[in-house]
């Protein structure tokens, strides 16, 4: 089932992500043209972080437990050497169990995020924490069960936003990021993974 929210509220949502889109590519060009100053000097300029994490829902499921995983493919450009944006795509599966319902209950859900990110490097060298944010879109599907079949329910879409503070040595990275989602759908996530290019030159 497809996901069609109410379009006067998806264009809001797709105004305001276009414009921190075009404020991030505008700042791009403006670094990499002849006049600037501003450049990756120490490192590569482009680079992909690919990670896998553990999610904990923060909807509240009367007493049970709760948890999830996270897939993250993120293309980055550098604009200096502190400053990079980016573009995160993850995936989120969150299970809930309610152990005060009748019979145990699991509940399961399914998020999908498109967001425009930006990050601050504190330090160079082969140690490198970070601080940094993103806003985007986030779509989410109940996964529903009947007659012992599970079936995919679209409900809606819906905008979002995440403080994300780590670091990376070499090729390694490491994260963590608290989604803040409409609808009980937000959730902290720690991630583990790597960057592929983005070395020292």
């Amino acid at each position: 089932m497809s996901i069609i929210p109410k379009t006067p509220k998806i264009m809001k949502k797709l105004l305001l992500l276009s414009a921190f889109i075009g404020s991030a590519f505008f700042a791009t060009a403006q670094t990499t043209s002849p006049t600037s100053s501003a450049s990756s000097s120490t490192y590569r300029a482009f680079k992909v972080d690919i990670d896998l994490g553990y999610a904990i829902p923060s909807a509240s499921t009367g007493g049970g437990t709760k948890g999830g995983v996270t897939v993250t493919v993120e293309p980055h450009y550098r604009l200096s050497d502190a400053l990079a944006v980016g573009f995160r795509f993850e995936g989120a599966g969150l299970g809930y169990k309610d152990n005060n319902a009748t019979t145990d209950k699991v509940h399961v859900s399914l998020l999908t995020s498109y967001a425009p990110t930006i990050e601050y490097y504190f330090m160079d060298g082969g140690f490198r924490p970070f601080g940094g944010a993103g806003a985007g879109i986030f779509s989410r599907q109940n996964v529903a069960s009947a007659n012992n079949n599970a079936t995919l329910v679209a409900a809606g879409s819906t905008f979002g936003f995440f403080p994300r503070v780590g670091f990376e040595t070499g090729h390694f990275r490491m994260a963590a990021a608290y989604n803040i989602v409409g609808s009980n759908s937000s959730y902290l996530s720690f991630t583990v993974g790597a960057f592929f290019g983005g070395g020292k030159k």
